[in-house]
């Protein structure tokens, strides 16, 4: 078996995108890789160099679009959980009223916190929340019967 221009061709397009992917980990590469293996087999086969690039564009246009949102949700990539996050379902205490589309303040975990409700509601000081959300540093709260 003699290797042509293709086939090693192929074979290095293999090892960039790889490499580029484990340097990024976009979850995009990655199915150029396949791809390239795809193709590299094709070439492999006997093909010519028409079919072989159709066969890779197909194969990593197929992965892309069908399993990298599924590999996305599975391994998280790209969502950066942060210790902000842990406080999504912590109860506070309003200690500066909330008026109806504005913020004040609550007491969470021995921090105060700017805070704001969903919708129009207002909070009077003293009463219990519920962190619902986090939007830049203000806490989304809802109120909690007591």
């Amino acid at each position: 078996m003699t290797l042509d221009i293709a086939t090693i061709t192929w074979a290095v397009l293999i090892v960039v995108f790889t490499i580029i992917e484990a340097l990024t980990l976009g979850l995009t590469s990655i199915w150029f890789a396949v791809g390239s293996l795809a193709a590299l087999i094709t070439a492999s086969l006997g093909f010519g160099l028409p079919v072989q690039i159709i066969v890779f564009v197909i194969v990593a246009v197929i992965l892309l679009v069908y399993t990298r949102p599924i590999a996305k949700k599975v391994l998280k990539v790209g969502h950066n959980k942060t210790n902000i996050d842990a406080l999504i379902g912590q109860y506070g205490y309003v200690v500066k009223s909330i008026e109806s589309k504005s913020v004040g303040q609550v007491k969470l975990g021995g921090q105060i916190w700017t805070a704001k409700g969903p919708g129009q509601e207002t909070f009077e000081v003293d009463e219990k929340v519920e962190v619902l959300a986090i939007e830049g540093v203000k806490l989304i709260v809802r109120k909690v019967d007591k």
